[in-house]
C-alpha cells in the first residue's frame, strides 16, 4: 500500500462554515472508510530490531515484534501477462490435438477432458486470486476516494480564507494545483505532525500562487506576442516528442499547457464574432418568419430545425482554423463558410396541375319551348339570347416546401479541419478557452469541461481472457477523455464509434477494421443474445440523436457495465432506464 490518505484537521469554526461543512463532512466520512478498509488488509508478524543507548552509553540491541500489511498479490493484468504465453503454448497444443481427432474418437474423448479440467483450474485459480486481490482493492478505492474528498475540501477552504485569488478561472486552477501538489507531497512523507499541519500548507500555498497568477497575467498583458511565439514553439516540440498525445492530458500538462488551452484572442474580438454569427441567424430567422409575405405560393410546408449554436463551439473553431491568433477582421470569410456548413436550407418548389370551375357567358337560338323548333324575327333571323355555364379550368398549382437543417456546428470541424487543427479545437473545447465566465449564463458551459468519471473494477475472471484484457489496456488509457464528435484518435479526442474503432484496431489482437460508425460495427458483428454476452463484446444503442440503425456503441465489461465514450469517456451501467430505452443488440466481433 502507498502512504494512505491524511486525516485532515479542521477548526470548529470551520466544520460550522455552512460554504464547508458538507465538505468536511464528506472527508470524514471517506476517512473512516478508509480506516476500515485499510483494516482487513491480511496482516503477518515480522521481528524488528531496535538500538538502545542507557544513561551509561552502552548500546544493547533489542528485538522485538510488529504486525505488517501482507504485501498485494500480483495485479490482475500482470497475471494475465505473465500467464500469456503458456495460454498461447497451450492453445498451440489443443489446435494440434484437435487436428487429429477426427482419426481417433478415444483421443477426442480424453481431449475434451483435459479442456475441461484446464478450464476448471483457471476458473478456481481466478476465482482465488480476485478473492485474495479484494482486500487491497477495497482499500485502494476507499484511498482514492479520501483523496479526492480531502482535495475538495481544501479547495473550499481556500476559497474562504482568500475568496479574492478565486475570482477568475486561471486562479482558481492554480490553486487546486497548488494544493494538490502540496497534499500529495505531505501524503508522501506523512507524519503525525504533517498531517496536522496539512491545511495549512496548502493553504498558504495556494495564496502564492494566486500571487502569482496575478504577476502573470500581467506579464501577459504587456508581452502577448512574445507569449504566443514561446508558446507555439513549446506546442511544436510537444507534438514532435508525441508527449502531448489528448486534450485531456493537455489541460494537465502545467502551465503551458493552460496557455495552450487557452484562448489569446481579446475579448471584444471574441464578443463580436459572437455578435456577428448571432446577427447572421438572426437574418435567416427573419427570412423564414416573413416567408409567406416575401413569396407567392399557393401551400407551404415547413421543416425546420432550431436556430442556435454553442459560442464556444464558435470561438474554439475560428481559433482552430486561424492557428489561435485572430482578429474580427480576419474572420469574416470564416464566419460565413462556418454558417453555410451549420445551417443547410433547402427551398423545394413543385407543382400539381388542378381544376376549377369557372362561369362564363355564351349566346344561343331561341327553340320554342312546346315543340323545340328554333324560333326566328319577321326578318327570317334566328333569335338569339345570352345564357351562363360552368366549366373545368385546369392551372398549375404550386407547393413550396421549406427545410432547414441545423446540422450542428460542434459537427462541422471533422469535416474542415485538419488533424492539428481538429487537435487544437478539442483542446479549446476541453477547457471552454479557459474562459467560462464568457459566457456564464449558458447552459454550454457545463456540457463539456468534464472529466471526470466513477472508478470501477473490472471483475478478475473476466480479464483472465487475454484478448478481452488487452483491450481493457487499451481502453482504460483513455478514461476522463472528452467527447469531441468524428474523433477517432488521441490527438483528437473521440466519439463514441470513433473510441471503439481505435480500441479494437490499437489493442494488440490482429483487428484491423478501420474506423468505422456504430452502425457500421453493428454490421461487421454477428448477432449475439443478451444472455449470451460476454465481456468483449460490442453493445448497439439507437435513437441517442437522429439517426437510422445505430446510434451509440461501447464494449460490453460484464455485470451490466460497459465503458464508452460519453462525456468523458467513461463506465456507465447499462441498466439505467435512459440506456435500457435506447438498447439495440449486442455483437460480438469477427474472430482476428
Amino acid at each position: 500500500m502507498s502512504k494512505r490518505s491524511p486525516r485532515l484537521q479542521f477548526t470548529d469554526e470551520e466544520r460550522a462554515a455552512p460554504e464547508l461543512k458538507k465538505a468536511i463532512q464528506k472527508a470524514d466520512k471517506k476517512a473512516d472508510k478508509l480506516d476500515k478498509a485499510e483494516a482487513k488488509i491480511p496482516k503477518k508478524t515480522v521481528k524488528r530490531k531496535e538500538r538502545v543507548v542507557d544513561a551509561e552509553g552502552k548500546v544493547t540491541t533489542r528485538l522485538y515484534f510488529e504486525e505488517v500489511d501482507k504485501k498485494k498479490p500480483p495485479s490482475k493484468l500482470t497475471h494475465a501477462a505473465t500467464a500469456a504465453p503458456i495460454n498461447s503454448a497451450l492453445a498451440t497444443a489443443h489446435r494440434e490435438i484437435r487436428q487429429s481427432e477426427e482419426d481417433n474418437v478415444g483421443v477426442e474423448s480424453a481431449h475434451r477432458i483435459e479442456e475441461v479440467a484446464e478450464g476448471g483450474v483457471r476458473m478456481v485459480d481466478s476465482a482465488h486470486r480476485s478473492h485474495k486481490l479484494k482486500p487491497y482493492r477495497n482499500a485502494a478505492h476507499a484511498e482514492a476516494a479520501a483523496d479526492k474528498a480531502n482535495l475538495k475540501a481544501l479547495n473550499k477552504q481556500a476559497q474562504r480564507q482568500n475568496p479574492q485569488f478565486s475570482s477568475n478561472p486561471y486562479s482558481r486552477w492554480q490553486q487546486k494545483q497548488a494544493i494538490k501538489k502540496e497534499y500529495m507531497a505531505a501524503k508522501a512523507g506523512k507524519t503525525g505532525k504533517n498531517t496536522a499541519k496539512a491545511t495549512q500548507k496548502t493553504a498558504k500555498t495556494a495564496k502564492k500562487a494566486a500571487e502569482n497568477t496575478k504577476k502573470s497575467a500581467e506579464f501577459l498583458a504587456k508581452h502577448w506576442k512574445g507569449a504566443l511565439i514561446a508558446l507555439a514553439i513549446l506546442l511544436i516540440v510537444a507534438f514532435l516528442l508525441s508527449v502531448v498525445s489528448s486534450c485531456s492530458v493537455m489541460v494537465q500538462s502545467g502551465v503551458s499547457a493552460f496557455g495552450g488551452s487557452s484562448y489569446s484572442v481579446e475579448d471584444d474580438h471574441m464578443k463580436d464574432a459572437e455578435a456577428q454569427y448571432c446577427a447572421m441567424e438572426a437574418e435567416l430567422q427573419e427570412y423564414l418568419d416573413t416567408y409567406e409575405s416575401t413569396h407567392y405560393y399557393d401551400e407551404y410546408h415547413y421543416d425546420l430545425d432550431e436556430i442556435e449554436h454553442d459560442p464556444y463551439v464558435l470561438l474554439s473553431a475560428i481559433s482552430a482554423l486561424h492557428g489561435g491568433e485572430w482578429t474580427i477582421d480576419e474572420i469574416g470569410g470564416t464566419l460565413q463558410m462556418l454558417f453555410d456548413k451549420q445551417y443547410i436550407l433547402t427551398e423545394t418548389v413543385t407543382t400539381e396541375t388542378r381544376y376549377r370551375t369557372e362561369t362564363r357567358t355564351g349566346e344561343r337560338q331561341v327553340t320554342d319551348p312546346e315543340t323545340g323548333a328554333y324560333l326566328y324575327d319577321e326578318y327570317g333571323e334566328p333569335i338569339m339570347e345570352e345564357y351562363e355555364y360552368e366549366v373545368q379550368v385546369p392551372y398549375t398549382y404550386y407547393i413550396c416546401t421549406v427545410e432547414l437543417e441545423n446540422f450542428n456546428l460542434s459537427h462541422v470541424p471533422v469535416y474542415i479541419m485538419s488533424e492539428e487543427q481538429l487537435s487544437m479545437y478539442a483542446t479549446f473545447m476541453s477547457t471552454l478557452g479557459n474562459r467560462p465566465d464568457l459566457y456564464r449564463d449558458s447552459f454550454y458551459v457545463d456540457a463539456y469541461v468534464n472529466t471526470e468519471y466513477e472508478e470501477y473494477e473490472i471483475p478478475a475472471n473476466a480479464l483472465s481472457d487475454p484478448q478481452f484484457a488487452a483491450m481493457m489496456e487499451e481502453a482504460e488509457k483513455y478514461l476522463g477523455y472528452p467527447y469531441v464528435w468524428g474523433g477517432s484518435n488521441p490527438s483528437t479526442s473521440f466519439d463514441c464509434s470513433g473510441f471503439v474503432s481505435w480500441v479494437v484496431n490499437n489493442c494488440g489482437v490482429g483487428w484491423n477494421l478501420g474506423r468505422l460508425g456504430a452502425d457500421s460495427l453493428r454490421h461487421t458483428c454477428s448477432y449475439v443474445s443478451p444472455a449470451n454476452a460476454k465481456p468483449g463484446d460490442l453493445i448497439f444503442f439507437e435513437g441517442t440523436y437522429d439517426t437510422t440503425g445505430a446510434s451509440h456503441v461501447g464494449i460490453y465489461l460484464g455485470n451490466n457495465m460497459m465503458i464508452h465514450c460519453g462525456d468523458p469517456i467513461q463506465y456507465a451501467d447499462i441498466t439505467s432506464s435512459y440506456w435500457q430505452q435506447h438498447f439495440l443488440s449486442f455483437g460480438r466481433l469477427p474472430q482476428p
